[in-house]
């Protein structure tokens, strides 16, 4: 029923338009992945935050208010800051910027998730041709 032209190596449609195979925005310019991405850092640190509070305060009550309070500033800041990141750029961007940036920072990680496939190299190219103009 499915043949290779009708289905790309990634399981998107190939012959429905372009926009039904991006992930739709769900909240202040992010997709869901990124808005999971944001709300899991801001909830962690959250927790790193809110931990000693709690324990100054002797109220555990602290705890989750500082979590729930940084998952709203992280997805209202992160998600203005991502839209302005992502604006003009192609859907891919923000994934293939983040593995660059492992590739090159943390060499081990970025080839477990792909990072060998990147071009890392940073300097001038050449074709290496020589300069002999001799005839043909």
């Amino acid at each position: 029923m499915s043949t290779s032209l009708e289905t790309a190596r990634d399981g998107t449609v190939a012959f429905l338009p372009h926009r039904l195979n991006r992930q739709p925005v769900v909240v202040r310019g992010m997709t869901a992945d990124e808005l999971w991405m944001c709300a899991g850092l801001s909830a962690a640190a959250g927790l790193v935050m809110g931990l000693p509070l709690a324990w100054l305060s002797h109220n555990i009550a602290v705890l989750p208010t500082v979590i729930v309070a940084a998952v709203a500033a992280g997805i209202f800041i992160g998600g203005g800051f991502l839209r302005r990141q992502k604006r003009g750029r192609p859907d891919t961007w923000l994934y293939r910027h983040l593995q660059w940036r492992l590739a090159l920072r943390h060499p081990a990680l970025g080839d477990y998730l792909g990072g060998q496939a990147l071009v890392t190299r940073s300097g001038y190219w050449t074709t290496r041709r020589s300069t002999h103009r001799g005839g043909v």
